[in-house]
């Protein structure tokens, strides 16, 4: 898809649109959201539902605006997670987090939620909450992979009569990238009327991405490292496997082969691909980046865990090559904290390219400059997404 061209069509369906309902123009604005469909919206929008993982509700965080939120679509925001590791010494250790909507919005905590995964939403309970806008998020999980249950809430909210915005995740996409964020981020401000500030917010997050590029981008193809996106769900465990790896169609590999300017070690399309030891073991990748996956999962996992004691002579293990991006639940498509997993893929496979980068600072900066927050409480979001280790990594 040329990502250009779509965006000026739908420039131009707004403009045709605002010609044929100037009639309306003192109470609505129109926005075009990803579907192509231009919506009217309230100029003055108080009352929100959201179905989204957190980019939604990220915006308007941002933005200064998560007030009007009255009911949300998944109960990944709202939940504290908490996770016990077991290691060969035959002690436990415990992390806990949560998403960085929930740590600066604790209140969500006790809103109503239509929705969830696996679950069809709760009209009744929408129809309560009185929303002069829904906006809901394809590529997250509520409805993920599930296209026709989407489509379905999408027909039965628009019967309703409620104003509905739908944006789409990148990895929805068949080439997945960073753009395709960045307007979601726009459309969402536009519903707003902060279209200005959020494209502010969106090219902040793309400079950011860009100084890894810039960084990486004259490294030959002999010099890249092999880098296995390898996910250590315990689901897979249970169903026989090591773990999970991500292949070349996903956002995350498009982070590490077009921005990082690293080799993904498995070279073949692949979302979250069951895999067994001996799989990983032939693999045998320079450095392994742990995502999110059914639970947080530390480096520290993958040295220590009995369970994994199997995989102890990978290069990456031996080394001490193994990184782990933050905790983000409900990892079904990417949010604000994008450009964290891009420089914790940089440092992970260019650690003397970024020596100078200090990633616990850099992720102060990053936290207060997309939140505008203080110092303590990026602090506090540092902890949440479970990047502590980042001080003694710089330590």
């Amino acid at each position: 898809m040329d990502y250009l061209i779509l965006r000026r069509w739908f420039f131009a369906v707004a403009c045709i649109f605002l010609v044929l309902n100037l009639g309306c123009a003192d109470e609505y604005r129109t926005v075009v959201d990803s579907r192509g469909v231009a919506v009217q919206v309230p100029l003055e929008i108080a009352r929100v539902v959201t179905i989204s993982d957190g980019l939604v509700e990220g915006v308007m965080t941002s933005l200064g605006i998560e007030d009007k939120l009255v009911g949300l679509g998944t109960d990944c925001l709202p939940k504290l997670w908490v996770w016990e590791y077991p290691t060969v010494e035959g002690k436990n250790y415990t992390l806990e987090g949560m998403n960085t909507v929930n740590y600066l919005n604790p209140w969500i905590r006790d809103l109503p939620l239509v929705a969830s995964y696996g679950m069809p939403p709760n009209y009744e309970m929408l129809v309560s909450l009185d929303p002069e806008v829904v906006i809901i998020r394809g590529g997250d999980c509520t409805f993920w992979t599930d296209e026709d249950s989407m489509q379905q809430a999408i027909n039965t909210i628009d019967s309703l009569g409620i104003p509905l915005i739908v944006t789409y995740g990148p990895n929805t996409y068949d080439e997945p990238n960073m753009s395709i964020i960045s307007e979601e981020i726009r459309i969402i401000g536009q519903v707003f009327g902060r279209e200005v500030d959020a494209i502010e917010l969106a090219d902040y997050l793309e400079s950011e991405v860009e100084f890894v590029r810039e960084r990486t981008e004259d490294i030959s193809d002999d010099e890249k490292p092999r880098v296995l996106l390898f996910g250590l769900s315990p689901r897979s465990r249970d169903g026989g496997g090591a773990g999970d790896i991500e292949g070349t169609d996903t956002i995350e590999s498009f982070f590490l082969e077009e921005i990082v300017n690293a080799k993904n070690a498995f070279q073949e399309p692949a979302y979250f691909k069951l895999v067994s030891a001996e799989h990983v073991l032939a693999l045998d990748p320079d450095v392994i980046v742990l995502p999110t996956d059914w639970g947080y999962h530390p480096s520290r996992e993958l040295y220590e865990a009995p369970y994994y004691q199997n995989l102890q002579e990978l290069t990456a293990v031996k080394n001490r090559r193994v990184m782990a991006l933050p905790w983000l639940p409900c990892n079904c498509d990417k949010r604000l904290e994008y450009p964290i997993e891009v420089m914790v893929m940089a440092k992970a496979a260019y650690p003397e390219r970024f020596e100078d980068v200090d990633l616990a600072e850099w992720l102060l900066e990053f936290y207060q400059n997309v939140f505008n927050v203080d110092q303590e409480t990026a602090e506090g979001l540092r902890t949440a997404q479970l990047m502590g280790w980042t001080l003694e990594e710089e330590s």
